[in-house]
Parts: structure tokens; C-alpha cells; sequence
């Protein structure tokens, strides 16, 4: 794990003006934000990324296209630009984000974490061909596309297939309910 600083927030996601090391927000609880991204083709897919098999949280399952940590002093947008770079590769602009909400994800996990998210969620239409995005390998295990219908087969029966995280479900539905009125 990557230990940056992080801006730390209130429990309704106002700036506080602290900042602590990523490991210390995660032991602590501190409240912080996150970007996911969520990117789409023209054709009616999704991207969607396997969790790489060394992450602490839910390894090798699939999940947002892009995802991470807004580092301290950085806006969500400008994250969000980051780390679509880091993870895949792509460069794009923050003007070709399309924020579609902000979604508390407040969790403890059994290897200690205390994860007090706020998910600040941007969808984006990807340009290029699958081939040319570069996963990080500490990060991303696989990247794949799937349609819309396969999405929503997928996400039916995540409590059995261990697909997506099942918890997830209904932030997963609002996702692909704002992608199909983007395409």
C-alpha cells in the first residue's frame, strides 16, 4: 500500500484543513475521499477491473473501471485524471467527467481497516480500444468490457458468483442507470 498523505474530512465530507498518512486513515477511520470512475463505450459496454490478487480488500473480484485515493491538496477531478492514468494508462481531461454522485461507504474489514469513505463517482466515455490501456500491476489484475445486459446478469447473481462485491449492489445499479442515459 502506497502511504500518501490524505486530506482528512468531516462525517459529512467537509474539509477539515488536516491531513494524515493513508495507513493512519485507514487504522484511525478518518473520514476521506475517494474518486471512482466509471468508463463506457459508445457500443454499450462497461470497463470493468479485477481487483489485482494482492489488494487487502476484496482481491480478484471485479469492480469500477478506476478507482483510488484524492491525494492532500488535490481537487476530486484532478484525482480522478490521476488515477485513470496510474491504473490503466489513459489520459484523459477533467472536462470529459461527468460527476453522478457522492455514496458513503462507511466499513470495517476483519485485517483492521476502517475505511470511511466518500466515493465521489464520475462516469466517461472511453475513446480507445481496450488494447491500448496499460494496468498497474499492483493494482489491476485484468480489465475487461462487458455490455450493459451482461452487467446486469452479472450483478443479479453476486451473492453466488463472486463477481462484484454483492454489498455493492445498489451503488452498482445507480451506476449503470446513469451510464445508459450518457449512451
Amino acid at each position: 500500500m502506497n502511504d500518501e498523505y490524505i486530506d482528512i474530512v468531516t462525517k459529512t465530507g467537509e474539509p477539515t484543513g488536516q491531513s494524515a498518512l493513508k495507513s493512519e486513515i485507514h487504522s484511525k477511520g478518518h473520514y476521506h475521499n475517494t474518486a471512482h470512475i466509471w468508463l463506457y463505450t459508445d457500443s454499450g459496454k462497461i470497463l470493468l477491473q479485477q481487483r489485482a490478487k494482492t489488494k487487502a480488500i476484496y482481491p480478484l473480484l471485479w469492480d469500477v473501471s478506476v478507482a483510488g485515493h484524492i491525494d492532500a491538496g488535490e481537487t476530486l477531478t484532478s484525482g480522478a485524471v490521476r488515477e485513470i492514468e496510474e491504473e490503466i494508462g489513459l489520459t484523459i481531461s477533467e472536462g470529459e467527467l461527468q460527476k453522478i454522485g457522492v455514496f458513503e461507504c462507511f466499513q470495517t474489514y476483519a485485517n483492521g481497516i476502517v475505511d470511511n469513505e466518500f466515493h465521489n463517482t464520475f462516469i466517461a466515455e472511453l475513446k480507445v480500444d481496450l488494447s491500448h490501456l496499460r494496468p498497474q500491476e499492483d493494482e489491476v489484475e485484468a480489465l475487461k468490457l462487458v455490455s450493459f445486459e451482461d452487467f446486469k446478469t452479472l450483478l443479479k447473481h453476486s451473492e453466488s458468483n463472486n463477481h462484484f462485491v454483492a454489498s455493492n449492489r445498489s451503488y452498482y445499479e445507480f451506476v449503470l442507470e446513469s451510464i445508459k442515459k450518457m449512451s
